[in-house]
């Protein structure tokens, strides 16, 4: 096979399974909609089963479901007939997912689900099959044909039936009213996660981390307290503990290439006034989205009454894996 040959290939599959999901569009029709409506008002679970491939797009789905906001499990056909079934229970909604819509081991299972009273739902690629006649609800995953010369491994109907499993769980979750705190809960891990829930709060340096000087600390003094802190920098407040600016090694660093008598020289003369600054309540992609908007590397925490309460710094937000969207 040629360089050329290769290629072609490669476009027919795509042509071919781009035109399977294009078709669904008019396969999706009212049992969707029911489908949709009996999963969101049930008590019980959705339980997906498939055999080889089609319980490979069944895992899938159960997981998408599950990371937004529908329970629902895999039940392996084989093992549902030799004790497994007792994890179905009655006010469940059981999805079979079969090319055919005659795969055997499916059709022994579907009885067993009618005889549990769960309603049945088959994502089938025939409507008109064994399976489909005892279902309740059809959603068509049937195909033209697969990409497979062969037509024998499934390509483009495991492709069209994984997109169906999609279009079910995008609309669960509209339907639901699921958000992106919602979705945060349910991952808590890695940078999505993150960046969804972690409040600043939870990572904030707080307390006696917290660098604190006057208006009127002396430059050896602000220094010394930077330097302890080794943050960078400090906040400065006022006699009422309200916070009137910052200073940061960029500062002192300019003051000393001015040759100022920096004995004289009090936290007030140097500090930045009006500083950037965040509630702890706000999240910490937000904090990270600040810095890199005014090019800081610090922001500080203030309370209601603009007492700082907290230093947030970049460097911790990189190494927690936070991202900007």
């Amino acid at each position: 096979m040629s360089d050329q040959t290769i290629l072609e290939k490669g476009k027919e599959v795509i042509r071919i399974e781009s035109e399977a999901v294009g078709n669904l569009i008019n396969q999706i029709n009212g049992d969707f909609v029911k489908a949709v409506n009996e999963i969101y008002k049930s008590k019980g679970r959705v339980v997906f089963t498939g055999m080889g491939k089609s319980g490979l797009i069944a895992r899938k789905i159960v997981a998408t479901l599950n990371s937004t906001g529908t329970a629902a499990f895999y039940l392996h056909p084989t093992d549902a007939m030799h004790g497994d079934l007792g994890m179905v229970r009655k006010g469940d909604i059981a999805i079979l997912i079969s090319k055919s819509g005659s795969t055997e081991e499916l059709i022994d299972l579907v009885f067993m689900f009618k005889r549990l009273g769960v309603t049945i739902i088959g994502m089938l690629g025939q409507r008109n099959s064994t399976i489909g006649n005892e279902c309740n609800l059809i959603l068509d995953v049937g195909v033209k044909e697969e990409a497979c010369p062969y037509d024998l491994a499934p390509t483009a109907s495991t492709t069209a039936t994984l997109v169906m499993g999609d279009a079910l769980a995008v609309a669960l979750l509209e339907k639901r009213g699921f958000t992106e705190d919602d979705f945060a809960m349910l991952h808590p891990a890695g940078s999505l996660g993150k960046r969804l829930s972690l409040r600043i709060s939870e990572i904030m340096y707080k307390g006696t981390d917290v660098p604190i000087v006057s208006e009127k600390t002396a430059l050896k003094d602000l220094i010394f307290i930077m330097t302890s802190k080794r943050l960078g920098m400090t906040s400065v407040v006022n006699e009422e503990g309200v916070l009137t600016g910052i200073i940061t090694d960029g500062d002192l660093r300019r003051l000393l290439e001015k040759n100022m008598e920096i004995y004289k020289i009090v936290a007030k003369d140097v500090m930045t006034k009006n500083p950037k600054t965040i509630r702890a309540e706000y999240l910490a992609s937000f904090a990270l989205q600040h810095m890199e908007q005014y090019s800081i590397t610090a922001l500080v925490v203030v309370s209601e009454n603009n007492n700082p309460i907290g230093i947030v710094h970049l460097h911790d937000l990189v190494k927690l894996g936070l991202r900007r969207r």
